[in-house]
C-alpha cells in the first residue's frame, strides 16, 4: 500500500480536508499537488535519485507535452475569441434561434455529436465550454452544471467513436473489431445518453434569458464555427485551435475590435489564466509516474485478480483494474493500455466476449476519468469556466450513470458462452 501513499496522501490533503471544512477553496489544489509530489520523492522504497528519474521523466513524457499545448492553446483561443465578442455573438444566436426548452438538452446533443464526429474529449470541450458558460451566465442557470453537461457528453464520442484512441486500443488488446465492440458498447451506453436528454429537457424547460437578447455578429462567431467544422473534418485538435486562434485575429483586427497588439495582450492573458492548470498537470504526471515506477499499480493488478472467480467475477475485475489504474495515471488510454493484455488474459481464461471485456475497458475508463478532478478533460473546463473543478464533478451524469450501466450489465447480463461468442466473432 505504501507504493500507492502519494496518491492517498493527495486525496487526503485536498478533497478531505476541503470535505470536512465544506469548502474546496479552503486547500489550493497546486499547493495540494506539491506537497504530495514532494513526498512521493523521499517516500520509502526506491532511492531518492531513483525517484526523480521518475518524477522527471513523467513531467517529460510526450502525452504531458501534448495536453500542455492544448491547455495552453485553449487557453489563448477562448481568452481571443472572448475579447472579440465571440462568445456574446454565439449566445445570442443559440438564444434567438434554439426553443428555450431544448437547450440544456441541445448544448449535451451537441457535445456527444462533436465528440463522436472527432473522437476525442480536449477539442470539444475547448470549442463548446465558453459557449457554455455564456448560456449560463445569459440565462441564470448554474455554470458548473453547463460545464458538466459539455465535459459529460464528450465522453460519449471518447467512448464510442471508430476514431477514438480508447475504442482503437481496447478493440486491439481484446482481439475484436471496432464496429462488434461498438454493438456491444452502445447497448449499454445508449439508454444513459437517452435518458439524461430527457432530464436536461425537463430541468431546463423553463429558462427565459435573464434581461432583452441582443443582437448577434455573424463574422463574431465564425471562429467558433470554423474550429467545429474542422474537428467534425477530423482535423487534429492542435491544428484546429492553431487555425481557430489565427481566425480570431483576423477577425478582430480587420472588424476593428482590437489591435494586434491587444490581440497578443489577450492570448497572453487567456494563457496565464492556465498557469495552474499547468503546474497541476506537472506535478501530478511527475507523482503519478513515480507510483507507476515503484509498483504502485503491479500492486493494484495484483490484488484485484488474485481472487477471480467466475465470469462476472472476472469482468468486475477488468473494470476495477481500468478504474484504479485510472486514477493512478489521470488518462484513460494510458490505463486501457496497462492492464489491456492482462484483461484479455482474464477474459480468454473465463470465457469473457472479446467484445464485452474491450466494451468495459473503454466505458469504465471513460467512467473514471469523466469524474477525476485532477483529469485533463475536466482541468480544461474549469480553467476555462474559471471554477473549481471539484465543483464540476457532482454535474458529470454522463460519466456516473455509464459507470452504474456498465456494473449492472455485469450483474444482470446473461453470460456469453465461450463458444458461441468466438463463432461470432471476426478476429
Amino acid at each position: 500500500m505504501y507504493r500507492l501513499s502519494p496518491l492517498i496522501l493527495f486525496l487526503l490533503l485536498y478533497l478531505g480536508t476541503s470535505i470536512m471544512l465544506r469548502d474546496f477553496y479552503s486547500v489550493p489544489i497546486a499547493v495540494a499537488f506539491l506537497l504530495s509530489a514532494i513526498y512521493s520523492l523521499i517516500a520509502p522504497g526506491g532511492t531518492y535519485k531513483e525517484r526523480l528519474a521518475a518524477f522527471t521523466g513523467g513531467i517529460g513524457d510526450s502525452t504531458v507535452g501534448l495536453m500542455l499545448l492544448i491547455f495552453i492553446l485553449s487557453g489563448a483561443f477562448a481568452a481571443t475569441a472572448k475579447a472579440m465578442g465571440a462568445v456574446d455573438s454565439t449566445v445570442n444566436m443559440t438564444l434567438e434561434l434554439m426553443p428555450r426548452s431544448l437547450l440544456l438538452p441541445g448544448v449535451f446533443i451537441a457535445s456527444c455529436f462533436i465528440s463522436f464526429s472527432i473522437g476525442t474529449s480536449c477539442g470539444t470541450i475547448a470549442a463548446l465550454t465558453p459557449v457554455a458558460v455564456g448560456l449560463a451566465n445569459a440565462t441564470g442557470i448554474n455554470v458548473p452544471l453547463m460545464v458538466g453537461l459539455v465535459v459529460g457528453g464528450t465522453y460519449f464520442g471518447d467512448n464510442l467513436s471508430f476514431i477514438s484512441d480508447t475504442t482503437i486500443i481496447a478493440t486491439q488488446t481484446q482481439g475484436c473489431r471496432m464496429r462488434d465492440k461498438f454493438l456491444t458498447n452502445i447497448r449499454m451506453v445508449l439508454p444513459c445518453a437517452l435518458l439524461l436528454i430527457i432530464v436536461y429537457y425537463f430541468i431546463g424547460r423553463d429558462i427565459e434569458p435573464m434581461g432583452n437578447i441582443s443582437e448577434y455578429n455573424f463574422f463574431k462567431i465564425l471562429p467558433y464555427l470554423c474550429v467545429i467544422v474542422l474537428a467534425l473534418m477530423g482535423v487534429d485538435v492542435i491544428i484546429v485551435l492553431v487555425i481557430g486562434l489565427f481566425s480570431t485575429f483576423l477577425i478582430g483586427t480587420l472588424q476593428g475590435i482590437f489591435t494586434p497588439i491587444e490581440w497578443l495582450h489577450k492570448a497572453n492573458d487567456g494563457i496565464m489564466g492556465m498557469a495552474e492548470l499547468i503546474l497541476c498537470t506537472l506535478l501530478a504526471s511527475g507523482m503519478l509516474a513515480v507510483i507507476r515506477e515503484q509498483g504502485g499499480i503491479k500492486y493494484i493488478i495484483t490484488k484485484i485478480t488474485r481472487h477471480v472467480n467466475g465470469s462476472r467475477g472476472a469482468e468486475m475485475s477488468i473494470a476495477m483494474l481500468v478504474v484504479l489504474v485510472n486514477i493512478c495515471t489521470a488518462n484513460n488510454t494510458v490505463a486501457i493500455i496497462t492492464v489491456g493484455s492482462i484483461s484479455h488474459e482474464i477474459a480468454e481464461r473465463f470465457g469473457i466476449d472479446p467484445r464485452q471485456s474491450a466494451s468495459i475497458l473503454d466505458t469504465m475508463s471513460c467512467f473514471a476519468q469523466g469524474l477525476l478532478p485532477y483529469g485533463a478533460q475536466v482541468l480544461i473546463a474549469a480553467g476555462l469556466a474559471a471554477v473549481n473543478p471539484v465543483y464540476i464533478i457532482p454535474y458529470l451524469w454522463y460519466p456516473m450513470l455509464i459507470g452504474v450501466a456498465v456494473v449492472l450489465n455485469i450483474l444482470v447480463r446473461r453470460p456469453c458462452n465461450t463458444e458461441i461468442c468466438n463463432n461470432n466473432i471476426n478476429i
